[in-house]
């Protein structure tokens, strides 16, 4: 049980997270028990632990809904710009201890808990994961939101609420077995469904010629109810919205035809229209052109786009009439930013509701559309940009591919006057490829129908710029920028590392939470020996608790004061988690061959979730789950050298491992990581970087210093240079003797002794046909890990680097991200006004609007 907190404690943490007074502390155990009994309908004879939680959810919920509808309210009396943030995903991750912390209540909550004789920590795990996202690009835009609240901006996350999330993980025999992540099963307090705001999306059907114009007819309809989730801002009593959109089919549906006979067949069919916000496509950096994913695309656009311009109409302010019918002011008041191609059939659809709905003329429409539209490119994989099937447009959306084939054409023609003659360039720049099956890029028709373009860091959007996009770029140089991912201090350092967070308050305030900018301050303790040794306390403790955690899950002793060398991600062979295993099984051998020589102790920890269908990421697994049993069970090893799947990699066991790391792992093939974001929160929370020259590595290395952190590799310019030569793996294999021994046990078997070729795949790839050139950078990477067990033998030195890296990791902050997208691209103000709270009078808003406030 979570034990009371001294005086000391309380004034220490009164600040960051918030002030525990008497009346509040009463308020909230009233709540409590009052949701206990009326929501939940329980006593305390029969409640359990998930029925505490979902009590304490509502009483915290209750705190937000009163800044919720004064957030909106203001919005509509004041009719800002709204920014909307198009995703496919928002990994969320848990949301209690998240609102607790940015409505300042989480002391106050602790205390009343603590009171009714209950464990918060108890409840807080109860919370399922909302994973309704793969990975970085899913978590990014939850980060944003929350730096979106938190800089006042009215901005809104427009996405899917699926059913089933990201699946869940087992690891059964050393494999990985999916199950369904049927995450909504006892309900989820935080969503309020607005069925009012029900609105028709079509499919199929076909395009008619009239008098007035083309017409879609014969459509089949899907209705999207949304469901609306709050985003607080830190501490400034704004609420913005998330709105996730379900799928539910029409009361009609099926029975409007001639099967009227089978009235049951038509119900239980409703199935497949609802199948559509059923659950989330599991890839991560890889396209699969499925129809159902297509239609996933079109209903998010669709609806969201409906809504949109609801909003923009129904405004109050700029016209006298109770409707907007110009949309000359539309980019003035609307910004979209589609978070990759997915969200891309924006473009069209907006176009397809400016001709066909509103009958705009085509360049007005045009024009209206790129400024109001920017996108954000998340990947140089070529196996990950979308590439849609015309064939499968012409079924599913015919009128939108009339639009295409007219944007495209416009824009061929454009090309063409500028430089006549140019088929090669025409053909690069098409929207549509001819090679085989007639395909749809979706990237270039983001880049066409946008009025700016960016990458997600510095290294990657220079690729995007000089080699991916080169021909759009010589075409509108001043469309392509840069916008350098980041993470929110909020979750990813208040919620996760309060020990750490408290420690930096104490030293330079708690301003930095808002400002994470003020973490240089830091710089000046670095040779201030107390700060040393409370900075490594805190490492010390939560690696203490996160060993507890491990042991109780794994049932497996953990040596506390190892280096946890950790690498979690999504397992994708360009991450090259086969590198980091090659590493385990060298370190192995090296102790069996030397077992009396000093050996700095290891746990390495590696977790990551691979797409169900990718059988060389499900081979990774195996293998190091393989030489973790290897290496586990061999006496002569014993407490020096320990590996750990990590199973079910996810947000809320992000926020476990990453403040006890030692070492980050971020060793991806120069040139292939757009950005990253785990290493940003990694240094974030005092773990020294392991890693190439890739993503937001060359910027943290930037910020640190380059010797605070351990660079090594191929930069991209070596990478190109291997290529240009051809990479000849067998090379590297036959001059690095203990690369060849460690290739040579996978290949006979001493990992899988019952199946002696289990890894034949895994080999034959390393040898024959690995693009991401593993061999080329192993030994580099050797001698790196050496240079890092050598500083971890000097404590004192390790933490005067950790306290380096922590000091540079301002720039990291989702916050500065999105001031940059607000000014650069969105043509928005950050503004630290705060709306009063709903206890306090509305000065600021007029009462007679209350009553007309708009979703």
């Amino acid at each position: 049980m979570a034990k009371p907190l001294t005086d000391q404690e309380k004034r220490k943490q009164i600040s960051i997270r918030g002030i525990v007074g008497v009346e509040n502390v009463a308020e909230l155990k009233k709540g409590f028990n009052r949701h206990l009994h009326f929501t939940l309908v329980k006593d305390r004879n029969v409640a359990t632990i998930r029925d505490y939680y979902f009590a304490l959810a509502h009483t915290v919920r209750d705190h937000l809904v009163g800044r919720w509808i004064r957030t909106q309210q203001y919005y509509y009396e004041k009719d800002p710009k709204r920014t909307y943030y198009l995703s496919l995903e928002f990994y969320i991750g848990r949301t209690l201890q998240n609102t607790m912390i940015n409505l300042g209540l989480q002391n106050a909550c602790d205390e009343a808990i603590y009171q009714l004789g209950l464990d918060i920590e108890e409840l807080e795990e109860m919370e399922e994961d909302a994973g309704l996202g793969n990975g970085g690009l899913g978590r990014l835009a939850a980060c944003f939101l929350d730096s979106m609240a938190t800089l006042g901006l009215a901005a809104y996350g427009y996405g899917i609420r699926y059913e089933y999330g990201i699946f869940n993980q087992k690891i059964k025999d050393g494999w990985q077995a999916e199950e369904a992540d049927d995450w909504l099963r006892h309900g989820n307090p935080w969503e309020k469904a607005r069925p009012e705001f029900m609105l028709p999306v079509h499919f199929y059907g076909r395009v008619e010629s009239t008098k007035t114009g083309p017409r879609w007819v014969d459509t089949q309809v899907v209705l999207a109810m949304p469901y609306d989730t709050p985003v607080p801002g830190y501490m400034n009593n704004t609420v913005n919205t998330m709105r996730l959109w379900s799928a539910r089919a029409p009361n009609d549906f099926n029975l409007r035809d001639f099967n009227v006979g089978d009235y049951i067949q038509a119900v239980l069919d409703r199935n497949l229209a609802e199948n559509i916000s059923r659950v989330l496509y599991p890839n991560d950096n890889f396209f699969e052109g499925k129809e159902l994913r297509l239609k996933q695309e079109y209903f998010v656009v669709a609806a969201s786009l409906q809504d949109i311009i609801r909003r923009f109409k129904a405004s109050k302010l700029g016209c006298r009439d109770s409707v907007r019918t110009a949309f000359d002011s539309f980019p003035e008041k609307v910004a979209i930013q589609l978070n990759d191609t997915h969200p891309a059939l924006g473009i069209p659809e907006l176009m397809r509701a400016f001709l066909d709905i509103e009958k705009l003329p085509w360049d007005k429409a045009w024009e209206i559309t790129k400024k109001t539209f920017a996108y954000t490119n998340h990947t140089v994989l070529p196996e990950a940009l979308e590439r849609w099937p015309v064939d499968l447009f012409e079924k599913l959306l015919p009128r939108h591919l009339q639009i295409i084939y007219e944007i495209n054409q416009k824009h061929l023609e454009k090309i063409s006057s500028l430089f006549p003659g140019d088929h090669g360039r025409l053909r690069r720049m098409s929207l549509i490829e001819e090679d085989g099956v007639k395909r749809i890029n979706m990237a270039h028709l983001c880049i066409v129908g946008s009025h700016a373009v960016n990458g997600v860091a510095k290294i990657h959007s220079d690729i995007v710029k000089n080699e991916v996009f080169k021909d759009f770029s010589e075409l509108e140089p001043k469309k392509f920028q840069n916008k350098t991912n980041g993470i929110t201090p909020r979750r990813w350092l208040l919620l996760c590392n309060p020990g750490l967070a408290e420690l930096i308050a104490e030293k330079i305030g708690e301003d930095y939470v808002k400002d994470l900018s003020q973490l240089t301050q830091l710089k000046k303790f670095v040779d201030d020996n107390s700060f040393i040794r409370d900075i490594s306390k805190v490492k010390e403790d939560n690696k203490l608790k996160f060993s507890q955690f491990l042991e109780k899950e794994y049932k497996m002793k953990i040596n506390p004061s190892s280096m946890f060398d950790v690498h979690v991600k999504r397992i994708h062979e360009y991450k090259r988690q086969l590198l980091n295993c090659l590493h385990i099984i060298t370190m192995y051998n090296r102790i069996k061959a030397n077992p009396s020589k000093d050996f700095v102790p290891r746990t390495v920890i590696i977790g990551g979730k691979a797409a169900p269908g990718y059988h060389m990421a499900k081979m990774i697994i195996k293998l190091i789950t393989s030489v973790g049993d290897i290496v586990n069970h061999d006496p002569a090893v014993g407490n020096k050298l320990k590996v750990i799947y990590l199973e079910n990699y996810r947000v809320s066991l992000a926020e476990k491992v990453i403040p006890a790391t030692d070492l980050s792992e971020q060793i991806s093939t120069a040139g292939t990581e757009a950005s990253g974001t785990g290493n940003m929160k990694f240094m974030l929370n005092g773990a020294l970087t392991i890693g190439t020259m890739d993503g937001a590595n060359v910027e943290m290395a930037e910020e640190a210093g380059e010797e605070n952190i351990f660079i090594f590799g191929m930069r991209v310019e070596d990478v190109a240079e291997v290529d240009k030569k051809g990479y000849n793996a067998n090379e590297y294999y036959e001059k690095l003797p203990e690369l060849k021994k460690a290739i040579d046990q996978i290949k006979s078997g001493f990992f899988s002794p019952a199946k002696p070729d289990l890894f034949k795949d895994v080999v034959n790839m390393l040898f024959n046909h690995d693009r991401f050139k593993v061999f080329a950078d192993y030994e580099a990477y050797i001698k790196c890990q050496d240079k890092v067990s050598e500083l971890y033998k000097t404590p004192k030195e390790w933490t005067k680097m950790v306290i380096k890296n922590i000091a540079a990791s301002g720039k990291f902050s989702s916050d500065r991200t999105i001031k940059e997208y607000a000014k650069d691209i969105w043509g928005v103000e950050p503004s630290d006004l705060k709306i009063p709270p709903p206890n306090e009078p509305r000065d600021v808003v007029d009462d007679a609007g209350a009553g007309k406030a708009k979703a």
